[in-house]
């Protein structure tokens, strides 16, 4: 291979990297005992995985154990950031003339010789339409490496800040609030002797409610029938809170909280019957379906959160719920899709599109509506 031939080829890898990564937000993926090739990752574009190799392949053969070796890594990929479907597209810049890439269709694959082989694919002309004119530069040679390193150094260093202001520990004081309040609530009803009349005045009670004591729909997330009920909740408040509010910021946090409770309330109105209802769980609950969300979203950061803790304690908590009686899982699960519903509508920091929150705002109101009229009209 000629000094001219390598020199050509890193340049159409330098160039791929600098449009990935400074145009389409991917990152690179580290992978440990891969050579001659560098391995993209943008979770949110339809080519989640983009391939760059640069490696030599002769013939089929090589190709054949390019997939099986491809799948592998796909796999580990995949179970590490929650993905059921990872589209990939290699970009082969030494292809062997003997490769036949046609027969092998598990993932989508361009042979790039010459740039114009980028300029002129119909795969890449549809998924990237704007690839052909951000492959003009005006440097050439060294300038043209020195512009594309400091542009991907800026860029990093960019997304180092935003990982950094969303994930740097910060002073919960909406979940200590809340916290306060709830203990206030509850010992100021010891101290009175006055409990069971704070349940029965604003605990989540269906024919007051609809009489139009409405509410209760909030009060009730504020009240708890015991000291280890208040315990339990305020723990997992803690626990769960002082975290999520970092990550969403103080007033998208308590919209959350409260709307999640609301939700648990409404949803727990519709089943419960004449059964009072307190307790702040279905708002925790909303926590939990926004700190879903939110790791779904910075999933290459939480991957492994979300399966072995976040997933695990939503599933554990319901099934507790569904096995034990005197507990209001319908508020938990009420609680649980409005706190995700409204997560997706206020959206998450660095990562919500506009088309996202105000889809998530659409679904959301037609959802409240449904659960309102549920509630209030089709039980008549």
């Amino acid at each position: 291979m000629t000094e001219e031939t390598i020199e050509r080829k890193n340049r159409i890898v330098m160039k791929l990297l600098h449009y990935f990564i400074t145009e389409k937000n991917y990152s690179p993926i580290i992978l440990q005992g891969i050579e001659n090739e560098i391995w993209l990752e943008n979770l949110e574009e339809d080519y989640r995985i983009v391939r760059l190799v640069s490696s030599y392949v002769h013939n089929d053969e090589q190709m054949e154990f390019d997939v099986f070796k491809t799948k592998r890594i796909l796999k580990k990929i995949k179970a590490k950031t929650l993905s059921f479907r990872m589209n990939v597209l290699s970009l082969f810049v030494d292809l062997g003339e003997n490769v036949h890439l046609d027969q092998f269709d598990v993932f989508d694959s361009v042979r790039v010789e010459e740039e114009k082989d980028l300029l002129q694919n119909d795969l890449l002309k549809k998924s990237f339409p704007d690839l052909s004119r951000k492959l003009v530069y005006t440097e050439e040679g060294m300038q043209l490496f020195l512009k594309i390193t400091n542009d991907i150094n800026q860029h990093n260093q960019s997304d180092a800040k935003k990982a950094e202001d969303v994930f740097q520990p910060k002073v919960p004081t909406i979940t200590y609030t809340l916290i306060a309040l709830n203990v206030f609530i509850y010992f100021f009803g010891v101290l009175l002797g006055a409990s069971d009349k704070i349940i029965a005045s604003f605990g989540m009670y269906a024919p007051a409610i609809r009489f139009g004591e409405y509410y209760r729909l909030l009060t009730a997330m504020f009240v708890h029938g015991g000291v280890f009920h208040l315990l339990f909740n305020c723990y997992a408040l803690y626990v769960i809170g002082s975290q999520l509010e970092g990550f969403l910021g103080k007033v998208k946090y308590l919209i959350v909280y409260l709307f999640g409770g609301f939700m648990g309330s409404l949803l727990s109105m519709i089943f419960q019957g004449h059964t009072i209802s307190v307790g702040a769980s279905g708002a925790i609950f909303g926590l939990m379906g926004s700190l879903l969300y939110f790791g779904y979203h910075y999933r290459v950061y939480l991957g492994n959160v979300i399966k072995s803790q976040i997933v695990p304690l939503i599933v554990l908590n319901l099934a507790i719920g569904f096995m034990m009686s005197g507990i209001d899982n319908f508020a938990h699960i009420g609680g649980l899709i409005g706190g995700t519903l409204m997560t997706i509508s206020v959206g998450i920091k660095y990562k919500s599109t506009t088309f996202e929150r105000v889809n998530g705002a659409i679904v959301t109101i037609l959802f409240l509506a449904f659960l309102l009229y549920m509630a209030f009209c089709y039980h008549v």
